[in-house]
């Protein structure tokens, strides 16, 4: 069985509903391989359980299809002869009756290729959850998948699911210190650098850091995950594209890869696939940042503390950003077995490519930062990547992160990922994007160092930062 870490809160939400007088419908949502299936299993494996899996996806997969995987899994559990059904409606009226009284745990994985083939779907669960499975005040329901914009449109957001829904979990990445575990008894021996250059391709993706190795350097496991025919990590970009966004996938990927390079505004990045911005290209750019691909992150007005209209859009995650700049460029090469010989060091941009994957695992886990730096959640007013656009009468100023709080203090971060110690060059780096940013009067601002591989005693000597943070210390569940 492979390891299971870093699931507690969500967990002990689920054990919570198990108290509740009342029949529950939980959601689960998050991208694939992030171990929704895995957290499910742990949370049944005390009570009687009846799992149901809807089919990946195809262009020839049909409404029919989807019924008939269905019934072949409900006959196995219920140890039934075949039976045939042509709508929905009957399969889940037939279920409930087959359900035993007390506490049951009914689960609907990957509910999305279930009923993307019936628009009245959602409407048929709803009507039986209504009249027979809900009798059953020891029922829980969990529907979850991959495609958290269909459960965004047809179960959270659909009128005939208000009040119904007892709770939703959306299952993020694992957090550093459990990403830690997964080097297993070789931690002492590997560095944070060294392990920061695998979790900048993993992220905190259960599913891809249990392909580590820990006794191969982060090159070697690199080359056997990534740039290998046939390996995990190889593949997976087009089974993830293809089982979510079936329709439209070209656009989806066209949006991707626009954002490689830099962060762009929503009408830029319409602009870099070719299209005008209305609302069906923001409804893709939506469903890419409901699948956990992207991230739009808002600037804001510092004296009123207000949104900006402003928005930028970025590649949240690792290894999509990765896949698309370094293995398919290759891919022919990899699968000719003529990449072998290749030094990932000496692959195009490689130093300022890990620079931005390390910035995604700093803003993924922020709340370690703010531990740091003893800043309580309610203190805070706003907390993202700010830039300021250039005008007349203001210079343009980019800040990897920035936190405001309450008490009127500036956190201003500077995010950096060397495989050397950094020297005080870094000081007038900071303090000109500091003078750049338009700040209110009355504001102090709190210049952060974030590092991996040390820093110079002449940075300590400038005694310029408020804090320096050594990000590896995060892997051990230790403050900075």
């Amino acid at each position: 069985m492979s390891l299971f870490t870093g699931r507690d809160k969500e967990l002990a939400i689920l054990k919570d509903q198990t108290h509740k007088s009342i029949a529950s419908l939980i959601v689960i949502r998050g991208r694939r391989r992030i171990g929704k299936t895995r957290l499910i299993e742990e949370f049944c494996k005390p009570f009687i359980s009846y799992k149901f899996m809807g089919l990946p996806p195809t262009p020839e997969t049909t409404n029919q299809d989807q019924i008939n995987e269905f019934l072949r899994q409900l006959c196995e559990q219920f140890g039934l002869p075949e039976i045939s059904f042509k709508d929905w409606g009957n399969v889940f009226s037939f279920l409930a009756k087959q359900l035993p009284s007390g506490r049951v745990i009914l689960v609907f994985d990957e509910i999305s290729w279930m009923g993307s083939k019936d628009p009245n779907f959602s409407g048929k669960l709803k009507t039986v959850w209504d009249t027979l499975l809900k009798k059953n005040d020891k029922l829980i329901l969990i529907i979850c998948g991959s495609v958290s914009a269909w459960i965004e449109d047809n179960i959270i957001n659909n009128t005939g699911y208000v009040g119904r829904i007892s709770c939703i979990i959306t299952l993020e990445e694992l957090q550093l210190q459990y990403c830690n575990q997964f080097f297993k008894n070789h931690n002492d021996n590997i560095s944070a650098y060294e392990k920061f250059k695998l979790l900048a391709v993993t992220g905190g993706v259960p599913r891809y850091l249990e392909e580590i190795r820990p006794e191969l350097t982060a090159e070697q496991n690199l080359k056997k995950m990534c740039f290998t025919k046939g390996s995990f990590l190889f593949e997976e970009f087009d089974r993830i594209f293809s089982d979510i966004f079936l329709k439209q996938s070209d656009v989806y990927k066209k949006a991707v890869l626009a954002l490689m390079e830099a962060k762009l505004s929503p009408s830029e990045l319409a602009n870099a696939i070719g299209l005008e911005l209305g609302s069906k290209i923001s409804k893709y750019f939506s469903e890419l940042e409901l699948a956990g691909f992207l991230s739009r992150y808002y600037t804001w007005d510092i004296k009123t503390g207000h949104a900006s209209k402003l928005s930028q859009y970025n590649i949240k995650d690792n290894y999509i950003r990765f896949y698309l700049k370094y293995i398919l460029p290759n891919r022919h090469k990899i699968e000719t077995g003529s990449f072998e010989g290749k030094s990932l060091l000496n692959l195009p941009g490689w130093t300022s490519m890990m620079g931005l994957q390390f910035e995604n695992l700093v803003l993924n886990n922020r709340k370690r930062i703010w531990d740091a730096l003893e800043i309580k959640a309610d203190e805070i007013i706003w907390d993202n990547p700010f830039f300021q656009h250039h005008t007349s009468k203001m210079p343009g100023c980019q800040i990897d992160y920035m936190i405001q709080t309450k008490s009127k203090n500036l956190y201003i971060f500077e995010i950096k990922f060397l495989s050397k110690e950094i020297n005080k060059s870094i000081i007038p780096e900071v303090h000109a994007k500091i003078n750049k940013l338009k700040k209110p009067k009355g504001y102090s601002c709190r210049p952060i160092l974030i590092h991996v591989n040390g820093v110079d005693e002449s940075v300590f000597e400038q005694d310029y930062f408020a804090k320096i943070i050594d990000f590896g210390e995060f892997l051990h569940g230790i403050k900075a």
